[in-house]
């Protein structure tokens, strides 16, 4: 194709991301100075031209209704010229050219239950998984579970007055399809028990297929009644749900045994240190839903020492490795128990997790 040949036009795929962005952005992409902190939840990047335009950060719930959308989209249309955005973790960020429609907007906003904040030293918004709505290995809900938690952390959304930035992350399962491995804190639902084979699975799942799905062989072919089948060998189950996945007679979930785990510590980011994965601080505790307290309270607990004891800029990753874990179970009160002990000795061998240049 010559260069000044148009390009086919076709409905495959997305529209190119430069037709949505804000004519100021587009005039100078690429050629930002800095932005400046105006407030939470407001902030200006200047570029190098001297173009300013402003970003106001609302949370949401995530899971959004249609009638949710068009209040959103018609606040865009009054505020900042149809133009707004999500970030990765369900934060909505609408785009002003002009900083005196700011404030009405915020009040705005606010007036309507949407919380301006998660910015610089401050709890963004919790990105999660699906949850029971769903997800169907999911060991916890997820959008609820959220919900409670942003309840009792909604001043530490709307207030910069942590250490360093804060980011929680929730997953319903041990898939982690929510960023629970590399956030402050997170929350992970957990199965304690292997799927249950019903009597129906040699009439509606493909045997040779269920077995190859499973990823540590746990299952194996079997004949049960005159029928083939298969057996699960419990110790190399790691409940991940794949089976229940191509397999509808082998459901994971269990009201009384599945709960949730407690991570801290992970980060992507490689400012002061390399990135970090998540490290275990609470092995189980129960779905307690519709408020799960004793979830709530553990999350409360770990933000509230963080927030006193650790230094400026100090993640929690950082502080937890500058005190030590022993003192960090001693701070929270939690229980130090077998499976805190981690076995596996070769993944900071072989792990490339950090962009530092090494000579």
């Amino acid at each position: 194709m010559s260069a000044t040949t148009e390009p086919r036009i076709t409905d495959i795929g997305p529209p190119h991301y430069e037709k949505y962005l804000h004519p100021l952005i587009k005039k100078n992409y690429g050629q930002w100075k800095y932005h400046e902190n105006l407030a939470p939840g407001v902030y200006c990047h200047v570029a190098e031209s001297g173009d300013r335009i402003y970003t106001v950060r609302a949370g949401t719930p995530r899971l959004l209704s249609v009638q949710t959308l068009r209040i959103f989209a018609d606040l865009a249309d009054k505020y900042s010229g149809g133009y707004l955005r999500f970030t990765s973790r369900n934060n909505l960020e609408f785009l002003l050219d002009d900083p005196v429609r700011i404030e009405p907007l915020k009040q705005e906003l606010i007036a309507l239950g949407y919380p301006v904040g998660g910015t610089n030293n401050a709890i963004s918004n919790i990105v999660h998984t699906q949850g029971w709505i769903h997800c169907h290995s999911s060991a916890t809900d997820a959008s609820g579970l959220v919900k409670c938690t942003m309840d009792a952390l909604y001043e530490r959304f709307t207030h910069e007055d942590l250490p360093a930035k804060l980011r929680i992350a929730v997953a319903c399962c041990l898939n982690m399809c929510g960023a629970v491995h590399c956030s402050d804190i997170a929350i992970l639902g957990v199965h304690r028990l292997p799927p249950k084979i019903q009597p129906t699975l040699p009439r509606v799942c493909e045997v040779p297929t269920l077995i190859a799905a499973c990823p540590t062989g746990a299952i194996r072919p079997a004949v049960v009644d005159g029928k083939h089948s298969v057996t699960v060998v419990e110790q190399q189950c790691m409940y991940c749900g794949n089976c229940y996945t191509v397999c509808s007679a082998m459901p994971m979930n269990d009201a009384d045994n599945d709960g949730l785990s407690i991570w801290v510590g992970g980060k992507v980011s490689n400012a002061r240190s390399a990135p970090t994965f998540s490290k275990l601080a609470i092995p189980f505790l129960p779905n307690n839903p519709p408020r799960w307290p004793e979830v709530v309270e553990a999350i409360v607990k770990i933000v509230d020492v963080y927030a006193k004891h650790a230094r400026k800029y100090e993640r929690v990753g950082e502080w937890i490795e500058r005190i030590g874990w022993p003192r960090f179970f001693q701070l929270t009160g939690f229980e130090f128990t077998r499976y805190h002990i981690d076995d596996f000795k070769h993944a900071a061998l072989t792990y490339a997790r950090s962009a530092h240049v090494r000579y």
